[in-house]
C-alpha cells in the first residue's frame, strides 16, 4: 500500500526540475498582440457608421419614385386578394391570395421604412371595401393597375367566374409590377442602393414566378370549362 502523498510529492519534484531546466536555458519568445486602443476602436466604428450612412444615401429620384409607386401598386393587390374570402373563391385561389397578401404587406412595410430612413415622404394606404386611396387620392396610373371598371367586374363575380377573373387580372397586375422593375433598372444611376436593388430584384423574381403559376391555373380552368 502506497503511503499517502507520495504521488503529489513526486509530481512537485519533477515540476521543480522542469522549472529549473527552463530557467537555465533560453527563455521562450512569446509574441503578444497589444490590446486595441479604445480611441482607435471608436474611430473605426465611426468610420463604419459614416460609410453605412453614405451608402444608404446613394439613392436617386427614380428609386424614390419606384418605392412610392410600388406601395400603391401593392395596395391594389391587397384589395383584390381580400375578395377571395367573400366571393366564393376555390381553395387554390384562397391559398394563392393569402400568399400574395402576406408577401405584399411585408414589402409595403419594407418600402415605407426605406423611404422613412432616407427622409422621403411615405405614402399612406387607406382601403375601404374595394376602394384604394393613397394619400387621399385614387391610384390607378401605374403599369398593370386595374381600372375602376375591372375592379367592379371582379367584385361582382362569384365562384368559378371570380377565380377566372382573379387570375386574369392578377396576371395583368403582376406584369405591371415587373414592368416597373424593368423601368427602374433601365434608368441611369438607379438601384445602386443595395436595399433598393434587392427589393426590386425580389419583386421581379417572385412576381414572374407567380405569373407562370397563375397562367397554368388559368389553363386548368379553361380545360375544365371545355370538358377536357
Amino acid at each position: 500500500m502506497k503511503a499517502p502523498g507520495i504521488g503529489r510529492s513526486a509530481a512537485a519534484f519533477f515540476a521543480a526540475l522542469a522549472l529549473t531546466a527552463c530557467a537555465g536555458g533560453r527563455k521562450p519568445q512569446v509574441e503578444t498582440t497589444p490590446a486595441p486602443d479604445a480611441g482607435s476602436t471608436a474611430e473605426l466604428e465611426a468610420i463604419y457608421r459614416a460609410r453605412t450612412d453614405s451608402a444608404r444615401m446613394r439613392f436617386t429620384e427614380a428609386d424614390v419614385r419606384f418605392m412610392t409607386g410600388m406601395i400603391g401598386h401593392h395596395g391594389q393587390a391587397l384589395v383584390m386578394t381580400a375578395m377571395a374570402a367573400t366571393h366564393g373563391a376555390s381553395a387554390s385561389i384562397r391559398t394563392l391570395a393569402a400568399r400574395i397578401t402576406n408577401a405584399q404587406k411585408d414589402e409595403i412595410a419594407t418600402m415605407q421604412r426605406w423611404l422613412r430612413d432616407r427622409g422621403q415622404p411615405v405614402p399612406e394606404l387607406h382601403i375601404t371595401g374595394t376602394t384604394l386611396m393613397v394619400d387621399g387620392q385614387h391610384a390607378t396610373h401605374m403599369p398593370g393597375m386595374l381600372t375602376p371598371e375591372q375592379i367592379h367586374k371582379l367584385d361582382a363575380a362569384r365562384g368559378p367566374e371570380f377565380d377566372r377573373l382573379f387570375l386574369t387580372y392578377m396576371v395583368q397586375h403582376h406584369q405591371g409590377a415587373v414592368t416597373m422593375v424593368h423601368e427602374l433598372f433601365a434608368t441611369d444611376g438607379a438601384a445602386q442602393d443595395e436595399a433598393a436593388f434587392k427589393l426590386a430584384s425580389d419583386i421581379q423574381v417572385d412576381q414572374a414566378t407567380e405569373i407562370a403559376r397563375m397562367k397554368s391555373m388559368l389553363e386548368s380552368l379553361s380545360a375544365i370549362d371545355s370538358g377536357l
